[in-house]
């Protein structure tokens, strides 16, 4: 009984060691308990709205601790925000409530995210010695007699994606495309919805606070889609992704030198495959555990490698993200109306502030600034060669798949490697100390990790028909099937699991 008593303590307190991730037990036994009591108050609007919102806060406490309260902070602000912009009838009134709205929320993303960055940047340029102030653990400590470290300033999980989820609710009530939620249970549960918190997709209002008013509805087929969207994710994230990079990637990241231009090279393909799997199978399981409650989340990837150009890639890859950055980013820039020359600005401006958004470093900003030029260039492309003549032959859509995958997968390069210096090594190994000498050598000793990465690619490229297929055919099976099918994938994912915990790659953003 002390043992049952130890681990209940345990799972009801904070440790920042042990999240609740989707891919570890304690996180199912707390659906499981979520489930149970959810069926008691699933048909009452309010009650569901405050039921998931209480689950959804203790799941980001597991996730973030005390952060939690920055997250009902958010919540409170723009909730309050929402209903002036909406009740205001003159417009600079509307101007001035959504301008406060964009500024906190990018205040507390900037000062959680980026102080690190900024004053790093200060004192490259002007030789100082500045060094960032938590001034809230400092406000704690004198108010509430804490003992934070103000010297600290940690990143709380999930803060890019629920910061731009209340942006887009402040500015789409100001552009008139959303009215405010009824109550604030309805609005914290929004934001909060535990699903999707801390790594996305990123849930536009208009999109998701309908349904906080329909009815609760979940077909045998839904059902079946759900278990195998999470079946799918699981796979994706712990058969591929965790172990390729426990196995591999890492490995070669870690130190670029030690490795051939070889093995670098096939370590740039398994990240591309690792990011990939890591993070839409995120994604899935997100999807599959909201609608098995009743919500409908937005489809966030869509074979990203199979794209022909850049601008597909970025139609298909981090779906929720692409668009808000169109939206609330590129379009107010000025998008394409303003000429030639500013569109090509507004595009790398959008890049390189969306690589900026994935971290606080300059190689998420040269990320970030490889796919801006890289769309500026296919926009010229496509000036020069009118799509419809390049529809004419097939070929050159193979040729133009391959050349984007290699564009994106190097680009991953800077995304994934520790410091700037190491992404050169890496670029350095691959041009210049390729090692063909032992190119049978090293494919023979990594000839599991590569059969993985190739039979990965080979499912992603898979014609779409084919995936609906299997996919419909689960769906259908009888109920005893889909649950010996469970079965079989847990003892194989348990096989695969490690014992340290990986947790997903967008928990970091």
């Amino acid at each position: 009984m002390s043992n049952l008593g130890a681990y209940i303590g345990q799972f009801f307190t904070y440790n920042e060691t042990r999240p609740l991730l989707f891919t570890e037990g304690s996180f199912w036994i707390f659906f499981s308990i979520l489930l149970l009591g959810y069926s008691l108050v699933y048909k009452k609007g309010f009650g569901r709205s405050l039921y998931l919102l209480l689950f959804s806060l203790f799941f980001y406490y597991k996730s973030s601790g005390l952060y939690f309260v920055l997250l009902i902070f958010s919540t409170v602000c723009d909730y309050v925000l929402g209903l002036y912009i909406h009740k205001s009838t003159e417009r600079w009134k509307r101007k001035m409530y959504v301008t406060i709205s964009v500024f906190i929320n990018l205040f507390v993303l900037s000062f959680f995210k980026y102080s690190y960055f900024f004053t790093n940047c200060i004192n490259s340029l002007f030789q100082t010695n500045l060094k960032p102030f938590n001034f809230l653990a400092h406000l704690s400590n004198a108010i509430a007699g804490t003992h934070f470290d103000i010297t600290s300033i940690l990143l709380p999980v999930g803060i890019s994606f629920f910061t731009f989820q209340t942006i887009s609710y402040t500015v789409d009530i100001y552009r008139g495309k959303v009215k405010p939620v009824k109550n604030i249970v309805d609005f914290g549960f929004y934001v909060s919805f535990f699903p999707q918190l801390v790594a996305g997709p990123i849930v536009r209002a208009s999109e998701f606070i309908p349904q906080l008013y329909k009815k609760f509805s979940l077909t045998k087929r839904e059902f079946g889609h759900a278990l195998f969207l999470i079946l799918n994710g699981l796979i994706k994230k712990i058969i591929i992704s965790d172990y390729i990079s426990i196995n591999f990637v890492d490995r070669v990241f870690g130190s670029p030198l030690s490795y051939s231009g070889l093995e670098n090279l096939m370590a740039t393909y398994g990240y591309s495959m690792q990011i990939y799997c890591d993070f839409s199978g995120y994604t899935d399981i997100a999807i599959g555990i909201a609608l098995l409650v009743g919500f409908r989340l937005p489809i966030n990837f869509n074979s990203p490698y199979k794209a022909v150009n850049i601008t597909d890639f970025w139609r298909r890859w981090h779906i929720s993200l692409s668009s808000w950055l169109r939206d609330y980013l590129y379009i107010p820039l000025g998008g394409n109306r303003k000429g030639k020359t500013r569109t090509y600005i507004n595009l790398m401006l959008t890049m390189l502030l969306g690589g900026l958004w994935h971290g606080a470093s300059t190689r998420f900003i040269i990320w970030g600034g490889i796919h801006g030029l890289s769309l500026v260039i296919h926009k010229l492309w496509r000036k020069a060669f009118p799509k419809n003549k390049w529809r004419a032959y097939r070929w050159k859509h193979i040729v133009s798949g391959i050349f984007t995958f290699h564009i994106v997968s190097f680009a991953w390069i800077f995304f994934r490697a520790e410091t700037t210096s190491k992404a050169m090594d890496m670029y350095g190994q691959i041009t210049s100390r390729f090692g063909w000498q032992s190119f049978g050598t090293v494919i023979t000793s990594y000839a599991p990790i590569l059969l993985l990465i190739l039979g990965a690619l080979a499912i992603h490229l898979l014609p779409v028909r084919w995936k609906e297929a299997y996919r419909g055919l689960f769906i259908k099976t009888p109920l005893w099937v889909k649950i010996v099918i469970t079965i079989m994938v847990a003892i194989v994912i348990m096989q695969f699991k490690t014992a340290d915990i990986q947790p997903f790659i967008y928990f970091r953003f």
